[in-house]
């Protein structure tokens, strides 16, 4: 398959890589031109120069860009993915609003399908192609784009109806940030008992409190400067905001997310913003009394 990839970031690179590596002919594009050239150098995907050009080469177009903004940009712009002919189907698989989702369909050229299908794993998982897709569609809608799910994923989800993926990937995330604020409280708690960090993980660990992700995080929560940045504290702040607005126009309480929007916000104001998530626990450790 002739497949289209627009937003090589930390997850992106490793989504384009395993579509190569699956068999398809890809071609990329990305806002800064080197990562692209880069990555077709390393794995013998060609290079397009606009978004345009990109839907020119291609039969179906993924994005995976980080936030409302840059979608639009990318799709509308002057040289966007709109402006182009050729591929018919464009798949959103960043975290993006379904009000954003609604408004690409709206947009959309006649005969072209959006879908929104964001993804749920962290870098490791999206190397490994073991990323959860949530797709913003029925199972028959998205057959001639299941190899490239399957290429991308362990397991699809079909959620039935278009900007359902985006709702159920804001409802994830932000249990995920939810329970990365009460792991921060909980360690500083243990900590400020003269428990050592390592001590308090390992029962975390392996109480009935732990999630998968505080498991593959480990090494970023007891050394965070030693290692890669997977998830940063501003894309947590940007999900929180965007998903605590969603709670807001459907009149449901949040009051957790709220509190922890609250203090993403203030680690953000504080420097911690280009950070891994996995840096609000020593934002805490500073912002206790």
């Amino acid at each position: 398959m002739r497949i289209g990839f627009a937003g090589l970031g930390r997850m992106g690179q490793h989504m384009a890589r395993n579509l190569v590596r699956a068999g398809n002919d890809v071609t990329v594009w990305n806002r800064s031109i080197e990562k692209a050239q880069s990555l077709a150098t390393e794995v013998g995907c060609d290079v397009a120069k606009t978004p345009a050009s990109l839907v020119g080469a291609t039969e179906v177009v993924v994005t995976m860009l980080a936030d409302d903004p840059s979608s639009e940009a990318v799709h509308l712009g002057a040289h966007g993915l709109f402006a182009g002919q050729g591929a018919q189907i464009f798949v959103e698989m960043g975290t993006m609003s379904p009000d954003h989702i609604a408004m690409l369909v709206a947009a959309a050229p006649e005969g072209v399908t959006v879908i929104d299908a964001p993804v749920s794993g962290a870098t490791k998982a999206a190397a490994e192609a073991k990323l959860l897709i949530l797709a913003g569609c029925r199972q028959g809608d998205a057959t001639p784009i299941i190899p490239v799910f399957d290429a991308l994923g362990h397991k699809t989800m079909f959620l039935g109806t278009v900007g359902s993926g985006a709702v159920m990937k804001l409802a994830v995330n932000s249990l995920l940030h939810g329970i990365n604020q009460t792991f921060a409280e909980a360690m500083i708690l243990a900590e400020a008992t003269g428990i050592p960090p390592e001590t308090a993980f390992e029962v975390i660990e392996n109480s009935a409190a732990c999630a998968p992700m505080l498991k593959y995080r480990r090494p970023l929560y007891l050394n965070e400067a030693d290692h890669d940045v997977t998830f940063t504290v501003a894309l947590a702040r940007k999900d929180m905001e965007v998903t605590a607005a969603l709670a807001a126009t459907y009149g449901t309480a949040m009051p957790q997310g709220h509190t922890t929007l609250a203090k993403l916000i203030e680690a953000d104001a504080a420097g911690y913003g280009a950070r891994d998530m996995a840096a609000m626990l020593s934002f805490m450790r500073k912002d206790k009394p």
